[in-house]
Parts: C-alpha cells; sequence; structure tokens
C-alpha cells in the first residue's frame, strides 16, 4: 500500500508542478494586452487541437472499439457546454475561457494519471519516463489556462494557483492506475475521448471565436499554426 501512495503522491506532483510552471508566465506579463491575447490564445487553439486530433483521440481508438469513444466524445462536449451555460456572460468573458479551459485540462489529466500509475506498477523505468513526459506536456495549457484567467481579472497568484490546481486529478488517476494495474482499456479509452471532446468544445466555442475577435488575427493565425506544429511534436515526439 505504501508503494501505492508513493505512486499517487509522484502523478500529484507531476500534473500541479507541470500546468504550474506554464502558469508561471502571467508573473512575467502582468497586464496581457490584445496582441499577446490574440497570440496565446491562437496557440493554445492549435495546441488543443493538435493534442486532440493526433493524441487522445487516436490512443483512445486503439484501447477500444469505436462508439465507446465516440460516447466519450459526446460525454465530454456536453460536460463543458454544460458547465458554460451556467457560467456569467459579458466582461468576464477571458475569465470564462480560463475556467472551462481548467475545466478540460483537469479532465485530461485524470487518464494521464491513470498512465503514471500503470507505468509504475509495470515498471519504475517506464513510469518515470511516462511522468517526465506528461509533465513537460502539461507546461504549455498551464499557459493556456492561467493567460486568460489574468486578462480577466484574476491576480497573478491566484492565476498561477489556479493553473497548479489543475494538476490534481492527475494524482486521482495515477492512484487508479496503482490500484487496478491492468485497469480496462475500454475505461481509459472512454476518459481519453471525454477530455478530448471538452478541448474540442473549449477550441470551437471559445478559443479560436476569442483570438480572431481581438483585432490581431494575422498574430492568432500565427499563433495557431506554431501551437498546432508544438502539438505534433509533443504527440508524435513524445507521446506517450
Amino acid at each position: 500500500m505504501e508503494r501505492i501512495w508513493s505512486i499517487t503522491l509522484i502523478g500529484l506532483c507531476v500534473g500541479v508542478i507541470g500546468t504550474g510552471l506554464g502558469g508561471m508566465i502571467i508573473f512575467f506579463i502582468r497586464n496581457p494586452g490584445n496582441r499577446f491575447l490574440s497570440f496565446i490564445l491562437g496557440f493554445s487553439s492549435g495546441l488543443m487541437l493538435a493534442i486532440v486530433c493526433f493524441d487522445l483521440l487516436p490512443e483512445a481508438f486503439s484501447m477500444a472499439q469505436l462508439y465507446v469513444s465516440i460516447l466519450g466524445i459526446i460525454t465530454g462536449v456536453a460536460v463543458v457546454a454544460f458547465v458554460d451555460r451556467l457560467l456569467p456572460k459579458g466582461n468576464t468573458d477571458f475569465l470564462k475561457t480560463g475556467i472551462l479551459l481548467g475545466i478540460g485540462v483537469a479532465l485530461h489529466n485524470f487518464p494521464e494519471g491513470l498512465a503514471i500509475g500503470s507505468g509504475f506498477i509495470a515498471g519504475n523505468h517506464l513510469g518515470i519516463g511516462i511522468s517526465i513526459v506528461i509533465a513537460l506536456h502539461n507546461m504549455p495549457e498551464g499557459i493556456s489556462m492561467a493567460a486568460p484567467m489574468r486578462a480577466g481579472g484574476v491576480s497573478s497568484f491566484k492565476s498561477f494557483f489556479y493553473a497548479s490546481m489543475a494538476g490534481i486529478p492527475m494524482g486521482a488517476g495515477a492512484f487508479v492506475g496503482a490500484v487496478l494495474g491492468g485497469i480496462s482499456e475500454a475505461f481509459i479509452a472512454f476518459c481519453l475521448s471525454c477530455a478530448g471532446g471538452t478541448m474540442l468544445y473549449i477550441t470551437c466555442e471559445e478559443l479560436i471565436p476569442k483570438s480572431q475577435s481581438l483585432k490581431f488575427k494575422r498574430i492568432s493565425s500565427f499563433g495557431f499554426i506554431l501551437g498546432f506544429v508544438l502539438g505534433i511534436v509533443i504527440s508524435q515526439g513524445f507521446g506517450v
């Protein structure tokens, strides 16, 4: 049991440190202007889309029958759309975007925690390798979450804190993965596709429209392309 708690702690640290390091950007950019926001929102859009298309969904498709992943996507979209309806509109739009991104990142972190937990059960070397990759993988997501929150009026410290807290579900996932070991691949596929569904909704409903609405469309487009390419590198070059 002590080993399981150690693995859980590692998963928790990987999640919190990964997104937290990305969220630290707002300590250096205290008042992000529209030019920077156009770029970072476009960057986030490309990054999320690439991770969904080349990492989360292909992995889910390889683990279970197609209907499991389709059900997961629909569930993820439905959950975040429901939350979206509960959040206030108007001047808090950037704050809402940050909150929705936090939900997407948190949901994404749970199946990644499963990978860490099951990886350590298979062998320490594999678990450590997966943990390092996922920590690097989460840094851009912390940036994507913290910058809109800061623009929405949240203090730098709170933006950083919330970005870090989005990594907590990774600890829960690591615990489940360590306890169950050979956990059902269908369950993991459902979790991955559910996270993919939330990110698709956030990208199409929030990130892309907002990045194009700040009068710096070309900068937004460059950010999107850069994020998309980085997402491909993360998914294909460092994927787990």
